[in-house]
């Protein structure tokens, strides 16, 4: 199976590797000051087609990068989310950044849990962490949602070592513990 065929799907949510047809929404969301903030920060069109171009290039040669979340319902763009781990990245990571309208509905705590499981299960990875800015309290509960705990401060590569940022994390063994808890 190619990478462009992945689906993860979840009650109400599809995800799946982004496509051509997802940037308006994609450079929307990173327009937008608030939903942008603690992801790199607001960035003009021509910006984010290239940040879009990074997560391709990424599924095209790591074969794994942050899923576009799709709204079941409606079939719209609310945001990306999933495994990354960019060149000088502290961890393999699962992070999310959704569209303003799509916040307050669970959709990050439904899409990262089955990013995680993803990642776990189809990676390989032996450990899941996520990278927030010590002001993001909505990020930093999720995180608590995930099962994650704060392990402190962690420097980001270049262009991101100036901003400050935690690390929170959790193994696969923690995550698949805390599903059998939930299962029993």
């Amino acid at each position: 199976m190619s990478w462009q065929d992945i689906r993860i799907e979840t009650p109400r949510l599809l995800l799946r590797p982004p496509r051509r047809e997802d940037f308006d929404a994609w450079a929307a969301n990173l327009a937008d000051a608030g939903a942008a903030r603690f992801i790199g920060g607001q960035q003009p069109r021509a910006a984010a087609w290239r940040s879009f171009l990074t997560m391709v290039g990424a599924w095209e040669v790591q074969g794994f990068a942050m899923f576009s979340v799709i709204e079941k319902a409606s079939g719209r763009w609310v945001g990306r989310l999933g495994p990354w781990q960019p060149e000088g990245w502290p961890g393999t990571e699962v992070g999310w950044g959704l569209a303003r309208e799509a916040w307050g509905k669970g959709y990050a705590l439904e899409g990262a849990s089955a990013a995680i499981d993803w990642a776990f299960d189809h990676l390989g990875w032996s450990e899941v962490i996520h990278s927030i800015h010590p002001d993001n309290a909505p990020s930093q509960a999720l995180a608590r949602r995930l099962g994650a705990t704060l392990r402190g401060p962690v420097r980001m590569p270049a262009p991101y070592e100036h901003e400050p940022s935690e690390m929170w994390a959790q193994t696969r063994e923690q995550w698949r513990a805390r599903r059998r808890e939930r299962v029993a």
